[in-house]
């Protein structure tokens, strides 16, 4: 990769969320809708006190869906709020959202793109 195409993207934040095993597909599909360029999308198994007693006495299913989406911060609101509800997390068990900001983003950006000032994080 050549050095001058390695640019610095500003203002971006990351959506992570862990939702029930299934669901993936109907979160990144909302999320896409709502602005999302892309998602990455991961299998884990949650371990810990709830796996034995479920949380407030509703059984928690231990196989997760990891969801991953770098947005700019002017569509994190959107994206998430859309991730939220069609995963249904305003129902305990079904999973956690979190939203943090990127500190340091790189990616590759074309000299095509460089020259209609895209990708400038600004």
């Amino acid at each position: 990769m050549q050095q001058e195409n390695m640019v610095e993207i500003t203002d971006s934040l990351l959506i992570s969320a862990v939702v029930e095993r299934g669901m993936a597909d109907k979160v990144v599909d909302a999320a896409m809708a709502a602005g999302a360029h892309g998602a990455t999308v991961y299998f884990a198994r949650g371990r810990g006190v709830r796996e034995r007693m479920g949380v407030w006495g509703i059984a928690v299913n231990v196989e997760k869906e990891i969801i991953e989406i770098i947005v700019a911060q002017s569509a994190s609101d959107a994206v998430s709020q859309a991730m939220f509800h069609a995963a249904d997390l305003s129902t305990p068990g079904k999973g956690v959202l979190t939203v943090r900001k990127l500190e340091g983003f790189y990616t590759y950006v074309s000299e095509a793109a460089l020259a209609n000032n895209i990708g400038d994080g600004k």
